[in-house]
C-alpha cells in the first residue's frame, strides 16, 4: 500500500479492512473480550489519537495494552506510573560523559512509537504533565530542546478509577488528550472460563503484524475518507448539546469533536469504506466525549455521568441529510 492525496481507492480500502481484520483477530488470541476493544485500539492509531483503559484490577488493561502493542513492528515502552516518577523519567534528561566532558541526551521512554503509562494516576500532575507536550504535538522539549518523536506515536494510558487512596485525578486538560476512554468490566462467565484455559499453562504470544510504514500509510488513507457535511454539522451539534446541557459544567470541546470526525474516519477505512456513514458516528460518540465531559456539582450528587449526557445527544439530535 501507498499513501495517496486522493480519495482511496477500492482496492486500498480492502487491503486496510483485511490488515485490520488480521490485526484484531490476532490480539483475540490473547485478549478474551469484545472484539470492538481491539478494534477501538486500532481506530485510535489510525486517527493519531492516544487512549486511556480504565477498569478494576485484574481486568487485562495490561495485557490488552501489550499485546495491541506487541502487534505493531514497533518500538514499545512502558512507563510504571509511581508517586515519586519524575518528569525526566519520562522525557529524558542531559548527563555528563566523564570521557570528553560533554553533555548527551539520554532519552526518556517516550521515545518510543508506543508508550503504555500504566496506572498513570498514582503520578502527581507535575509529572502527568510530561505527556500533554508529547500527546498533543507529538515533540517533547528538553532543556529548552525540542525534539520529534518517532512516528507513529500513541500512548496508551491504564488507571483504577475505583482505588483513590495515593492516586492523582487526571485534569481536565489531560483527558482532553485522549481521543477515547474505553471502560473494561468484569468478564462474562463464558468469557472467564476461556481466560482460565487459555492462560492457565503458557498464554500465546502475539505475532507482530503492521509494520510502521503500514501504519502511516493507513493513517494517510483514513485523512482521505469523505465526510460530507451533514455528517460534520450532526458532529458539531451533538457538542454543543453537551455545552448548552443544564447539569453539565463542561461540554465537549471543538477538540472533541473533530477528534470524533477523525475516529469516524478511522472506523469507514477500517471496514473497507471511503465515506463515513452517520453509524459511525453513533458507535463512536461515547467512547470519544463522555470522559470529556464534566458535571455540575449538584449533578455529580444525582449520580448523572457524561455517558448519559451523550446518550442523550444520540437520541435528541437528528442526523439531517443535505438535500
Amino acid at each position: 500500500m501507498s499513501a495517496a492525496a486522493q480519495p482511496p481507492s477500492q482496492q486500498q480500502l480492502a487491503q486496510v479492512a483485511q490488515r485490520a481484520s488480521q490485526l484484531v483477530d490476532e490480539i483475540a488470541r490473547v485478549y478474551v473480550g469484545p472484539r470492538e476493544v481491539p478494534e477501538l485500539l486500532l481506530i485510535t492509531l489510525l486517527a493519531r489519537g492516544h487512549v486511556l483503559l480504565e477498569g478494576v484490577p485484574g481486568v487485562a488493561k495490561t495485557t490488552l495494552a501489550k499485546s495491541f502493542a506487541s502487534t505493531l513492528a514497533s518500538s514499545f515502552k512502558r512507563i510504571q506510573f509511581t508517586p515519586d516518577l519524575m518528569p525526566a523519567d519520562i522525557t529524558g534528561t542531559y548527563v555528563l560523559m566523564p570521557a570528553d566532558g560533554t553533555f548527551t541526551l539520554r532519552e526518556g521512554p517516550i521515545f518510543a512509537n508506543v508508550v503504555l503509562g500504566d496506572e498513570i494516576n498514582r503520578a502527581p500532575a507535575k509529572t502527568q504533565s510530561a505527556l500533554l507536550e508529547a500527546m498533543q504535538e507529538s515533540q517533547t522539549t528538553i532543556d529548552g530542546e525540542t525534539r520529534t518523536l518517532p512516528q507513529p506515536f500513541i500512548v496508551l494510558a491504564t488507571q483504577n478509577p475505583v482505588e483513590q487512596a495515593g492516586t492523582y485525578p487526571l485534569p481536565e486538560a489531560q483527558i482532553d488528550r485522549f481521543l477515547m476512554r474505553l471502560l473494561l468490566r468484569y468478564p462474562g462467565e463464558r468469557e472467564e472460563v476461556a481466560i482460565l484455559q487459555r492462560h492457565a499453562a503458557s498464554p500465546p504470544e502475539v505475532q507482530p503484524i503492521l509494520t510502521p510504514d503500514e501504519i502511516l500509510t493507513m493513517q494517510a488513507l483514513a485523512d482521505a475518507v469523505h465526510a460530507d457535511d451533514a455528517v460534520v454539522e450532526h458532529i458539531v451539534r451533538m457538542a454543543a448539546f453537551t455545552r448548552d446541557h443544564s447539569q453539565v459544567f463542561l461540554g465537549a470541546s471543538p477538540r472533541a469533536s473533530l477528534s470524533l470526525l477523525k475516529a469516524a474516519k478511522a472506523r469507514a477505512v477500517m471496514q473497507g469504506r471511503g465515506h463515513v456513514l452517520p453509524d459511525d458516528v453513533k458507535q463512536l460518540a461515547l467512547p470519544v466525549l463522555a470522559h470529556r465531559i464534566v458535571m455540575t456539582p449538584e449533578a455529580q450528587m444525582d449520580g448523572r455521568a457524561g455517558d448519559e449526557i451523550v446518550h442523550e445527544a444520540l437520541e435528541k439530535v437528528a442526523h439531517r441529510p443535505r438535500r
